[in-house]
């Protein structure tokens, strides 16, 4: 028999192609350039990454459907957050190159890196079939494991690194063991003809299926840093360099919801299963995220929790369009990754000045008199800290209410009261941030940060009118991502996907 070879639909898969391409032309500049800086490296990373948004923003409005032989799938879910992760490695470029000639790690492998890493997460938000879910995982996460460990004359980056690959090695085994489960269970590696046979109701499968879904889950939940999945985060964060951690903080947020949402989807049917753990894990990553955060002396752990407790607000936002399609929306919570995203990598862009000779000291005692010496990015950390506690009128605020209200319309209200219970306490840490950069001593005038570059500047500013645009135009940005309400789930994508996915089953 003739093998049939698949059409492919280029501009589908030309965003990630030229984010990788871009990595390697990277790596090529890198070989050439002299060692004074990394600046021609930086704008071929800037430049890649602004065509591989162009062509994203170029596929809005096209019809939806599979390509690549089903390996890639083209709809607004994955289209939104794959501009998301390009924004992200954009942003995090702008502010990394100041702050690592001031850390003396100016290493160029950086970028190349990062957008490798980049290009792993979009193929995460871009497929329904689990090997290519797991390759897009590993690229991402191998890139990272680098990435945290650049600070070589520093154990903690080396503890950091190695810290993160082991338990990330795990997370990989249980995640692919879950996929082997599934297949076993459903003949099938898509994700459409998983949630097909799992409701064809056959007897001997769910058993299965739901052993092989739990395993699935902790390799995301490892990788959202879900409570009890968590404990590498705050490590990881406080050991990495800064510029590594916010890109870390929300490239890999973002990655790991948009896989969680299209394998939650497709487990609907076997939701009764799963529903329940799930709920509860929610509750304690809220929880947990802010109480453990209220006791860290370090800014860069405090921000680590604080990305636990984020993921568990995310999370009570997928629930409730789980469990009430018809009335809740994937919008809210692509909102907030936004919102986060924005807040997130401007709180660390600004942390980043505590770099400074080689040095680099993240207690609260680090940032005291930094409103002297970058009165411009305190201003802007002020507004990310006001957002990330919910203060009205930023991007935090109406995200924050918006899972609020489809908590209650899911008919969820203790997960409501939660992410308000756990919302006011995270005001105590946060304003515990803010006033350590306007402590004003004797300690304070010895200590060293470095001047706000160009770069930075750009990307606070950035963020800053990020962080109060997706607040004021809510309604206007809610629209333009386009996932309201009743959104067709991943498992009733065209049929031919599907007779093809059932065909592998038989």
């Amino acid at each position: 028999m003739d093998p049939t070879i698949p059409q492919i639909d280029w501009s589908t898969v030309m965003p990630v192609v030229i984010v990788v391409l871009t990595g390697v032309a990277a790596l090529f500049v890198e070989m050439f350039s002299p060692r004074r800086n990394n600046n021609a490296i930086v704008g071929v990373s800037l430049a890649g990454l602004a065509i591989a948004g162009g062509y994203v923003v170029k596929q809005f409005g096209m019809a939806d459907g599979p390509t690549f032989g089903g390996f890639i799938l083209r709809d607004q879910l994955g289209l939104v957050l794959q501009l998301l992760l390009i924004g992200v490695c954009f942003v995090a470029f702008l502010f990394s190159e100041g702050y690592l000639r001031e850390k003396r790690i100016a290493f160029a492998e950086f970028y190349p890196l990062a957008l490798w890493s980049t290009s792993g997460a979009m193929l995460m938000v871009t497929t329904t079939n689990m090997l290519e879910l797991f390759l897009g995982l590993e690229v991402l996460s191998i890139a990272l494991y680098c990435l945290a460990g650049m600070s070589r004359q520093e154990s903690k980056s080396e503890e950091s690194a190695l810290k993160y690959f082991l338990l990330g090695a795990f997370a990989s085994a249980f995640f692919l063991m879950g996929i082997a489960y599934l297949y076993g269970s459903s003949g099938s590696l898509d994700l459409a003809g998983i949630g097909t046979a799992i409701a064809s109701g056959k007897s001997g499968l769910q058993p299965m299926a739901v052993f092989g879904l739990g395993m699935l889950l902790v390799g995301i939940a490892f990788k959202a840093a879900f409570v009890p999945f968590h404990q590498w985060t705050p490590d990881v964060y406080q050991g990495a360099p800064t510029n590594v951690t916010g890109f870390m903080a929300a490239a890999s947020k973002i990655a790991a919801f948009g896989a969680l949402i299209r394998v939650l989807d497709a487990a609907v049917p076997i939701q009764a299963n799963w529903f329940p753990a799930m709920y509860w894990i929610c509750i304690l990553t809220m929880t947990v995220g802010n109480l453990a955060a209220v006791v860290q002396k370090d800014v860069k752990r405090v921000l680590g929790y604080s990305s636990i407790a984020n993921a568990g607000y995310v999370l009570v936002a997928v629930l409730a369009h789980i469990k009430a399609p018809d009335k809740v929306g994937l919008g809210t919570a692509v909102y907030f990754l936004l919102a986060y995203a924005l807040m997130t990598l401007g709180s660390f862009a600004v942390v980043s000045l505590a770099a400074k000779g080689g040095k680099e000291g993240t207690r609260f005692s680090d940032m005291h008199g930094l409103w002297k010496r970058a009165p411009f990015a305190v201003t802007c950390l002020i507004v990310f800290l006001a957002s990330l506690i919910g203060v009205p009128f930023t991007g935090g605020f109406v995200g924050k209410l918006l899972i609020f209200s489809d908590a209650l319309a899911a008919g969820m209200p203790l997960l409501a009261i939660v992410l308000a219970v756990n919302s006011v306490i995270s005001v105590y840490y946060y304003l515990g941030i803010m006033q350590a950069t306007f402590v004003d001593d004797e300690g304070a005038v010895k200590t060293s940060h470095a001047k706000p570059g160009l770069g930075l500047n750009i990307a606070l500013l950035a963020c800053v009118v990020g962080v109060f645009w997706v607040a004021i135009g809510a309604d206007g940005v809610r629209a333009t991502l386009g996932l309201s309400a009743g959104p067709k789930p991943v498992s009733a994508q065209t049929e031919s996907t599907t007779l093809v996915a059932r065909g592998q089953a038989e």
